[in-house]
């Protein structure tokens, strides 16, 4: 800075230190003036810093910043030998930046013909003021996404803190648009300021102001003209504001007035040199123009949008362009990146031993060039190879990415997989290693908690890669993935690696729409090992399959070997079948017809899993146990088909059976059977040593591990759910080395491990889903079968399928092998939870998250076109109804006809019953029928009802006046037209009557009998009582209403003789009717006379009555334009209601699951987790750090003191029922204090669950409490957590020790929740009862270190 004189020549310089700008003085040496000696200070200050050099710069950077120091007080001398865990978070010093303010207050600008005529006593204008936050201020201008706050704590770094807002998402910016008021950013303060108007000089909630003195008024003149802005154009503001200020002309004006016409020449040369400009613009652009004529195809390849480009050369695909802007996932055009991939990527960053698929080239170049990536293959054939990429990419730009599994079985393996290669930490549930590294492992749950909770790491992240993303149809868990995609930050790019499914762009366009980024999809259907598909059956194999294609001729030798063995069997209980589909179809009616014993005992028998029939295998003897037939059939299957297997050289084989009782039995059975050398065995017997040595003595020996180790010594293994998680990964790693030649196992191998196998065989075709049995879903047989062939060992891999009794149909073959993959689908659903996180944020809305979703995005892909429509509705001019009778009431008339009509269907349908209308409609009765011309409903009476001869009722009715040309016309017999409006449709219908009348009448003035016939002419029209009248045939369905009103009718001289004197009394006895004030009389009472008993219909029925009597009060009733008012009033209704309708679907109303979010919030204010402003209260921070428990529940439990009374071991066994998950458990023995706690608990879920069914939720309260509470290892955990050995506990219950173990672990999670949230309520009692329950579970095999974390190899 340059130099500050002070007093006494004494100089300074300020200057800014710190990264916050903190300012800085420092005195300089005077200056030498003229004379030296006369210039003398009084004192001269001896300089405070000394004179800086290049060099002493330099030394002070190199001690300070570049050489390496340690902490004198840790690492002295003293201390040396000492080893402890350093924590590098908590001791990196630095230097922070002040956070910013959250808010500012900023003014609501008006122009000043919209002001109120309110003024202050000064005369001055005080303009509102609103609160916004800064990141509103800041949209746009932000980089990556992270909101402007301060770093939190080091102990937060990784996972976050309930306290921290989270990152903001990327793709949300634009819904994100209340900024600035417009009044402040549009320029009309500065308007309102040349206007003379007042400058406002005292800030939004400030005291005092600047003084800005006498603020002279610039002269000028405003041109003020009419806006004619585009129809077409999208921008509400253009729509919505008429007149618009040139400010053009303005600056143009203050420019003539500052300046002379002496730089007339000036401007002149100014427009001169600007054309020369552009000429020698254009001569340098011609040789450009050659260069990129002799452009490489590298250059080709390197063109940012090419496809796009090439699509607007001609001009003409305007379609073409606009459905290329909205598409976000791009594939192909692979060809050219494979061909010059090195010429592409010269240094990569990462080099492969082996050669790389075109998928993976084109996947590695997407990567370098900074997109995101979408893999989709299938299994085994190196999807792996793109996010080891994506790792070395990290790890080279200095870097984060993160890795995240739906299982943590493959976030273990994955991170013995990646330690040897990169720097790895790993984060589940229950273990946290390193998380200081550049690449971490983690369950896709973490991820999602850290992204809520606003970690800081997220900062430093520039991949996310997600694993078998087809996982996103898991019912339970895939809203986890969709969650987590929506709230990455704009900064973070995405890799997805996916099985092959068939909407793979559909997906990847809604995650490119949803981040506003561009996704590329490549892939590969081709399988790097390529599979045959053979069916076992009597002991041979048959192959039905191969490259894709059925082989008809193997099916037939199955059927016919099915067919020669059945026709062979006398008894036994087989039978003879003319075909194998016969067979078939037996089998599955037998299956079909007791579905309740399978899903009763689904872990007791084989007949659960395999379609039989007779006495064959799977038969089940009465007291539900296998018979020794059916052990030994089983035996013998399993013996024939393994020794095949062997004798062709395709072990090892994997064989799925989708039951964990089902694994364990068929592995017991082949006690006879031994797959491996000597050498085998001891590796085996060395590695289970070194495996279970980490374990106490106890633990050794349990009964699970000793039946394994056994079984594991004869080659064969069994990998389920129900085992210990340390056995499991021992079966696991033996496999991989190849010493296990049987392995059988549920389909979750072919998901959680990475390790395939020579052959694959599937036990059945059907399965048990948790609620049905059905068959195997083609991607569920792709997943499992791709297991089959090692890529590098087999050229070959084989598929059996096991036929016991039957040959599965061609048609289910054809559709499992051969049909399409599972489409990926959303399963999107809102949780407590996930609003209570959103809610914290004001800049994260609900409906944000709703509209993003997967299943939104067909609805959200059609808005633009929406808009469009709507602006297009909105711009047609409306029509102008104009009344001959003053103001128009045409749309009154119209809205009570159009409600008239919502009770027609209702009403008609009760009262056309012959037996309640019909005997009503007798000679005399009053009714209204309706008008032909639709001006007038018309009064009149029976006169005659139908007969054998005639159809229809006669009846007479009185017509309005109308001018005489119509008269005329309606005289002759022609009925005009009936028009668009047809009124009455909101009354009911009277029914024909379905029985013959007498055809003779008398005449009530003559006593004498008619003849029945009938000497007028139909219709017949007539003037009485200076009223015009006719006579006509009426269908049942021309009756409005029936009234309570009868009249004396005289047939004989109405119908015979024609007599005037009849009509003219008929017509004044109606007339008389009018006379009271009422249009027409009224009708018969519902209840009364018509005896409905239905309320609805009575209801109905009134307000149809009260509507038809407004109609006719209305002045628009009987007019002459009445048709040409209705059609107009018509096309407005409709106009209006097309615009209200796209303006609901433009809306948040019209999300799928906002009648949902609606009760959740009302349940949500009910329990006091938010309040009426939508503002989280403490309750709610409670509830969201429930994450593995139901959140309600569990908040409700830890405010209403449940755990106060119990002990640490009592209360950690009341939580076991939040996290286990099975069913059908036995009976637990309990203490009364945990009864009664149970109790307790289960009634708070009842409660709760009654309570959103109080709030119109789809919830059964019994069911509720029961899917949310399981308390089947309540004794089991109460009894480990007071020291009970592992092998005791396992005698207390019937869950397999894999499940207990499981449930455990993820108890420890739970009492971590519960200690956070005691930490927020202030309960510090409940806060040591947990830490001392976790304490109490945490020990010996439960919490047994992985082999994976470990390093056994």
């Amino acid at each position: 800075m340059d130099r500050l004189v002070a007093t006494n020549e004494l100089s300074f310089r300020v200057g800014f230190s710190g990264h916050g700008g903190h300012l800085r003085i420092e005195p300089l040496p005077p200056v030498e003036g003229d004379n030296t000696l006369g210039h003398l200070p009084d004192f001269i200050l001896p300089p405070a810093f000394p004179k800086e050099t290049a060099e002493s710069i330099k030394e002070h950077i190199q001690e300070k910043y570049l050489l390496p120091r340690l902490d004198p007080d840790e690492f002295s001398p003293e201390k040396a030998g000492r080893h402890w865990d350093f924590d590098w978070f908590g001791k990196a010093k630095i230097p922070l930046d002040p956070s910013l303010p959250r808010s500012a207050v900023v003014p609501i600008w008006e122009l000043p013909f919209r002001r109120s005529k309110v003024e202050t006593v000064q005369g001055k204008w005080e303009p509102q003021s609103v609160q916004v936050e800064i990141s509103e201020l800041t949209v746009g201008a932000e980089d990556s996404g992270a909101l402007p706050r301060i770093t939190g704590p080091a102990k937060d770094f990784v996972k976050g803190s309930i306290n921290n807002r989270p990152f903001r998402p990327g793709g949300l910016d634009e819904s994100l648009s209340r900024l600035v008021p417009d009044g402040a950013s549009n320029g009309e303060w500065v308007c309102e300021v040349l206007d003379g108007g007042p400058a406002q000089e005292i800030p939004p909630s400030f005291k005092r102001g600047l003084d800005l003195g006498d603020l002279k008024v610039y002269p000028h003149s405003w041109i003020i003209s009419k806006d004619h802005g585009v129809l077409e154009s999208t921008s509400d503001e253009k729509m919505q504001s008429d007149l618009s200020l040139r400010l053009d002309d303005l600056l143009r004006r203050a420019w003539e007035d500052d300046f002379d016409a002496k730089d007339e020449g000036h401007d002149h040369l100014a427009e001169s040199d600007f054309v020369m400009s552009e000429m020698e613009e254009s001569e340098v652009e011609t040789p450009n123009e050659g260069l990129y004529a002799q452009s490489s195809v590298l250059d080709e390849i390197l063109k940012v949008d090419q496809g796009v480009s090439k699509m607007r050369l001609d001009g003409k695909n305007d379609e073409g362009e606009k459905l290329q802007k909205e598409t976000w996932a791009f594939s192909g055009g692979s060809e050219e990146i494979v061909a010059h991939f090195h010429e592409l990527i010269p240094d990569m960053a990462l080099d492969f031993p082996f050669k790389l698929d075109s998928f993976q080239k084109e996947a590695i170049y997407y990567l370098e060039k900074g997109d995101s990536v979408f893999v989709a293959a299938h299994t085994s054939a190196g999807k792996t190879v793109v996010a080891e990429y994506a790792f070395a990419l990290a790890t080279k730009h200095c870097t984060r990415a993160v890795y995240t599994a739906p299982i943590k079985t493959i976030s273990n393996q994955k991170y013995r997989d990646f330690s040897g290669k990169f720097d790895v930490g790993l984060l589940t549930g229950d273990v946290t290693l390193r998380p200081e590294a550049s690449c971490l492992i983690m369950t896709t749950e973490i991820l999602r908690s850290m992204l809520y909770r606003g970690a800081d790491i997220i900062r430093d992240i520039e991949w996310v890669i997600f694993d078998e993303v087809h996982y996103v149809n898991d019912v339970e868990r895939g809203v986890v993935w969709e969650e987590v995609i929506i709230m990455l930050p704009r900064h973070i790019n995405v890799v997805l690696l996916s099985a092959t499914v068939p909407n793979t762009i559909e997906f990847a366009d809604w995650i490119g729409r949803t981040k506003q980024k561009k996704i590329r999809v490549t892939g590969t259907t081709k399988r790097p090992v390529p599979l045959e598909h053979c069916l076992f059956y009597a002991g041979e194999l048959y192959r039905i399959c191969e490259n894709e294609t059925l082989i008809p001729q193997g099916l037939k030798a199955a059927n016919d070997a099915y067919m020669k063995k059945n026709s062979r069997t006398v008894g036994g209980g087989y039978a003879t079948y003319s075909s194998s589909s016969s067979g078939s179809a037996g089998a599955r009616a037998q299956n079909h017809q007791n579905p309740q014993q399978g899903k009763q005992n689904k872990h007791s028998g084989p007949h659960n899993f395999v379609n039989l029939k007779g006495s064959g295998a799977g038969n089940l003897n009465h007291d539900g146990q296998n018979n020794w037939g059916l052990r030994r059939s089983e035996a013998s299957s399993w013996f024939q088909l393994i020794n095949k297997l062997s004798k062709m050289s395709l072990l090892p084989v994997v064989i799925f059976c989708f039951s964990k009782n089902r694994c364990d039995k068929s592995a017991d059975i082949m006690r006879g059977a031994d797959h491996t050398s000597s050498k085998e065995k001891s590796e085996i017997r060395i590695f289970c040593d070194k495996a279970f040595s980490r374990l106490k003595g106890s633990d050794r020996n349990l009964p699970q591990i000793l039946r394994v180790q056994s079984l594991l010594h004869r080659g064969i293994g069994v990998h389920h759910a129900g085992l210990l998680p340390i056995v499991k990964e021992v079966v696991e790693m033996l496999f991989c080395r190849g010493v296990i030649k049987v392995l059988f196992s549920t389909e979750t191998f072919a998901m959680g491990v990475n390790a395939p196998a020579r052959t694959v065989v599937f036990d059945t075709l059907r399965k048990f889903d948790g609620k049905e049995f059905r068959q195997v879903l083609p991607g569920e047989y792709t997943q499992m079968a791709g297991r089959a062939g090692r890529r590098g060992l087999d050229s070959i891999g084989t598929v059996v399928l096991m036929c016991r009794d039957e040959i599965p149909e061609e048609k289910d073959l054809k559709h499992i092998m051969l049909g399409r993959a599972t489409r990926l689908e959303s399963q999107f659903r809102l949780t407590y939870i996930m609003i209570l996180r959103l809610l914290r944020v004001e800049e994260l809305k609900v409906e944000d998250m709703l509209k993003r979703s997967f299943a939104e995005f067909h609805a959200q892909k059609k808005l633009p076109e929406q808009q469009q429509l709507l602006m297009r509705k909105l711009a047609q001019p409306t029509k102008a109804i104009e009344c001959i009778k003053g103001e128009p009431a045409i749309e009154e008339y119209f809205e009570m006809h159009a409600e008239s009509e919502k009770y027609w269907d209702q009403i008609t349908e009760a009262i056309m019953q012959p037996h309640i209308a019909q005997q009503f409609l007798t000679p005399g009765r009053v009714v209204i029928v309706k008008s032909q011309v639709a001006r007038d409903h018309l009064l009149g009476a029976v006169v005659k009802a139908p007969s054998a001869s005639m159809k229809q009722y006669i009846v007479i009715v009185l017509k309005p006046d109308v001018p005489s040309t119509m008269q005329t016309t309606l005289a002759s017999g022609d009925t005009p037209d009936k028009g668009v409006a047809k009124f009455g449709e909101g009354f009911f219908l009277i029914p024909k009557a379905k029985r013959a009348l007498d055809d003779e009448y008398y005449s009530s003035a003559t006593s004498r009998k008619g003849t029945g016939v009938i000497n007028i002419t139909l219709p017949h029209s007539g003037v009485a009582a200076g009223v015009n009248y006719e006579v006509r045939g009426v269908d049942n369905k021309e009756f409005l209403c029936i009234c309570k009103r009868k009249i004396k009718i005289d047939q004989v001289r109405l119908l015979e003789d024609a007599s005037n004197a009849a009509y003219s009394k008929i017509v004044q006895q109606l007339l008389d009717f009018k006379s009271d004030g009422n249009k027409y009389p009224s009708a018969l009472d519902p209840v009364k006379d018509l005896k409905l008993k239905d309320m609805d219909l009575v209801e109905a029925y009134c307000k149809w009555n009260r509507l038809l009597q407004k109609m006719a009060d209305n002045k628009c009733h009987g007019c002459i334009k009445l048709d040409e008012h209705i059609n107009l009033a018509r096309e407005i209704f409709r106009h209006r209601e097309e615009v209200k309708a796209l303006k609901f679907q433009m809306s948040d109303e019209a999300l799928q699951q906002m009648p949902d979010f609606q009760g959740r919030i009302d349940v949500l204010k009910a329990i006091g987790c938010i309040d009426d402003d939508l503002a989280v209260q403490i309750k709610g921070r409670v509830a969201c750090e429930m994450n593995s428990g139901e959140e309600l529940i569990c908040t409700e439990c830890l405010f209403e003191n449940q755990m106060d009374g119990l002990e640490p071991e009592e209360a950690v066994a009341l939580m076991s029922a939040f996290v286990f998950q099975q069913k059908n458990t036995s009976k637990p023995s309990l203490t009364s204090k945990l009864s009664q706690a149970i109790q307790k608990l289960y009634d708070t879920a009842i409660k709760l669950g009654q309570l959103q069914v109080d709030f119109k939720l789809p919830v059964n309260p019994e069911e509720y409490a029961q899917e949310n509470l399981k308390f089947g290892l309540v004794e089991v955990v109460y009894e480990w957590a007071k020291g009970t050995p592992f092998a005791d506990i396992c005698e207390l219950t019937n869950v397999p020790e894999g499940l207990i173990v499981r449930t455990i672990v993820r108890l420890d999670e739970t009492c971590r929740e519960f200690k956070n949230a005691a930490s927020i309520m202030g309960n510090s009692a409940l806060h040591k009862k947990m830490e001392a329950a976790s304490n109490a579970i945490k020990r010996d095999v439960v919490f047994a270190a992985s082999l994976y974390i470990t390093g056994v190899q």
